[in-house]
């Protein structure tokens, strides 16, 4: 059962090197993950299971100890999600992913074994439910680092251009997320999350899926769009 969730942005820039000097602009956001993170250790999970897009049309799992790398982005860091536990995975983690393996590897994550799960962008509620429901029942306590993004069309410079949807959508997005509201993740608008390149819209179906049965209480810790993209930081415990 679903013990507790953290949900994160996952842009690259979240890692200092990679931001470069514009780094200050999202250490709000860095120290907001922190503090999810540190939500996700006091529930004492059996499992962690980190959520995150991915290229996939479908879903694809990663085992711990696969590794990732910053390098596309011109810094030399590597990440690894948990321990290297026998044969090396051939596969390196989608850049979602590998946010999240930063971020846990800079908060000493060390209470629960790992496993990542990617999550294409076409993959339909239904199944992103499904895939939650499957998490939950993996073990006694659950535990989900959720990783995505909200709308990239909040103003003219924003990856996507301005969308005079996009400021709405966040706002209901916000809402969900810090009520731990199952019902409105379940029933996100798929085609209109798509226009709005909003790469969270599976992660968040995922746990909404997972968190079912668990009766759990949100808390919103951090929502902004620095650069026209929409970043949100809660937690579910």
């Amino acid at each position: 059962m679903l013990a507790a969730a953290a949900v994160c942005p996952c842009p690259p820039l979240l890692v200092p090197q990679v931001a470069a000097g514009a780094a200050p602009e999202l250490d709000a956001a860095r120290a907001a993950c922190t503090d999810a993170l540190g939500v996700l250790a006091a529930a004492r999970p059996d499992l962690l299971v980190v959520v995150g897009p991915a290229e996939e049309s479908g879903r694809g799992t990663y085992a711990e100890g696969t590794p990732g790398s910053f390098r596309g982005f011109g810094v030399d860091i590597d990440v690894r999600l948990g321990a290297e536990r026998g044969a090396r995975p051939q596969r390196a983690l989608p850049s979602s992913l590998a946010v999240a393996a930063w971020l846990l590897e800079r908060t000493g994550w060390s209470d629960a074994p790992i496993e990542g799960l990617g999550v294409g962008e076409p993959l339909e509620p239904e199944r992103c439910i499904q895939a939650g429901r499957d998490i939950a029942a993996r073990a006694e306590r659950v535990a989900l680092l959720v990783m995505g993004d909200a709308s990239a069309c909040r103003t003219l410079k924003a990856p996507g251009y301005l969308d005079a949807r996009a400021a709405p959508f966040d706002a209901s997005v916000a809402r969900a997320l810090g009520a731990a509201d199952v019902a409105a993740l379940k029933t996100l608008d798929v085609e209109l999350a798509r226009d709005l390149k909003a790469s969270g819209r599976a992660p968040w179906q995922v746990l909404a899926g997972a968190a079912e049965d668990a009766t759990l209480s949100g808390a919103l810790l951090y929502e902004d769009a620095p650069y026209g993209v929409g970043y949100m930081v809660a937690t579910w415990s």
